[in-house]
């Protein structure tokens, strides 16, 4: 699988790879200890009949053998589809700070795919980044990978045996420059970051098994984790956030101001399993290609596993702390059909558009706003006949509720302002997916729903993104 790595996260390859060359390696010390007081929690049992229902796997075949009906399960935990496609017949272009890297065919096709992989090959691979013919880039989390079990390497294997053979190339292929197109300066840089992670001692058996979903198989470190000089995960920051293409993949950790430390473990379970947290979170994004290729079909146990896992994790605290929700000052629904009576909601918009004005709620900043529109105008115009006047939405046609979400809740606004400049899709094929509005509304604009979105939504006192704000982001996330 490959994963998108962000502009900004530290110096690009191209500027470390000659040093890398010459094995003269820039350390970066932080100033941040892993040393975690967390008491270690006996194995957990949740009520398994309050827990969201699992989608079967409909890649398991009875005309296949145990292990690669196994292997298939290991697939999904390994979040093989949302980089190779469907078909894994790859081509999907990856955003990298040295270029567009696109992901391989990895279907038995013997000329284009990986056919003519035994199973040493297909091992090497996995985990140290080594094909046949060629060293991977780390863009494929080999680096996590690493420490895949021999027994999950071979069921996978047997997996790749079965799939239907994807017989032609990608429609785009990885072409970087010179001299980042010499694969073997990787083998420098594998020196310094494989593996990623490191087992801890202490745990549990359940926490045991999540540790090694969420280090290895699921490898969400590679997402959630800042980068260093080398582009190799940070250790001493380990799941603390990390800017992500046009996203940010938050802290996770357990740190109570800033990550989701006051997430229950079947919070993280639900989430897991559907994308969506009640007045708190909403997959969108890369998190929503996780749910939707892998996270949902994962076992009860496996879920849980997982969220006893993070629940122990050392606790990192940065400076994109929660704002906490008011609850007060959410709004209510208008009725209790408001989100699946489709006329009532037609109506409710049109009243609402109806008697507003055009003055500017005065909690809002209105930053540069050029324009006779007020906040609440753009808001109705732009957003309200998909998440609801009230901001509740259309769940049951997966529209997203936005009420009380913590992405809106942030000190750093840069996540709003750029799911609103540049669009998200949602966690599942059926969910429709958000039009970006950066060609449509001025920066002053986009700051103006922004703001009535997190004072509205979000329950916060006031909130003043600027227009200046707004160019930042769309000009740091192009």
């Amino acid at each position: 699988m490959i994963h998108w790595y962000y502009k900004s996260i530290a110096k690009p390859l191209s500027a470390v790879m000659p040093a890398l060359s010459f094995s003269s390696i820039i350390t970066l010390t932080l100033g941040f200890s892993l040393v975690s007081n967390v008491v270690m929690a006996g194995t957990v049992s949740l009520p398994r009949d309050t827990l969201p229902s699992r989608i079967t796997l409909p890649n398991v075949s009875p005309a296949n053998s145990v292990l690669a009906n196994r292997g298939a399960y290991v697939a999904r935990t390994a979040d093989c589809m949302a980089c190779h496609r469907d078909d894994y017949s790859g081509g999907v272009p990856i955003e990298t700070p040295i270029g567009n890297i696109y992901s391989t065919n990895i279907t038995p096709s013997t000329r284009y795919g990986i056919g003519n992989y035994t199973e040493a090959d297909f091992k090497k691979a996995l985990q140290k980044g080594r094909a046949p013919s060629h060293q991977l880039y780390p863009a494929m989390p080999y680096p996590s990978y690493h420490g895949m079990t021999d027994k999950d390497i071979s069921a996978l294997f047997a997996y790749f045996q079965t799939v239907a053979i994807v017989d032609k190339p990608p429609e785009k292929t990885t072409h970087l420059p010179f001299p980042l197109n010499i694969r073997s300066l990787m083998l420098a840089w594998n020196v310094i970051n494989v593996p990623s992670t490191e087992n801890r001692s202490g745990l549990t058996k359940t926490q045991q098994r999540g540790e090694y979903l969420v280090n290895n198989l699921e490898h969400c470190g590679t997402c959630h984790t800042p980068r260093n000089l080398t582009q190799g995960l940070d250790k001493d920051l380990y799941l603390s956030g990390a800017p992500l293409g046009k996203w940010f993949a938050p802290n996770i950790t357990p740190d109570n101001d800033t990550g989701i430390g006051l997430w229950s473990e079947m919070d993280i379970v639900t989430y897991l399993r559907t994308g969506t947290l009640d007045k708190r979170a909403y997959a969108g994004g890369p998190m929503a290609e996780a749910v939707a290729h892998s996270t949902r079909y994962l076992t009860d146990e496996d879920l849980i596993a997982m969220a006893s896992y993070l629940k122990v994790v050392p606790a990192i605290k940065t400076d994109d702390y929660l704002i906490p929700v008011n609850v007060s000052r959410l709004p209510q629904p208008v009725s209790d059909s408001i989100t699946y009576d489709l006329l009532e909601q037609k109506d409710y918009l049109a009243q609402a558009k109806a008697e507003t004005v055009t003055s500017v709620d005065s909690r809002i900043s209105s930053h540069d706003v050029n324009d006779s529109k007020s906040p609440k105008d753009l808001y109705l115009i732009h957003c309200a006949s998909c998440h609801g006047v009230d901001g509740y939405a259309q769940p049951d046609a997966r529209y997203a509720s936005i009420v009380g979400l913590s992405s809106i809740r942030r000190v750093k606004p840069d996540a709003l302002v750029g799911v609103i400049a540049f669009g998200a899709k949602g966690a599942f094929n059926t969910a429709p997916k958000m039009p970006g509005f950066s060609k449509d509304l001025s920066p002053a604009q986009i700051a103006s729903i922004t703001n009535y979105v997190r004072v509205t939504f979000g329950g916060l006192p006031n909130s003043d993104v600027s227009a200046a704000d707004v160019t930042r982001v769309i000009k740091e996330k192009s």
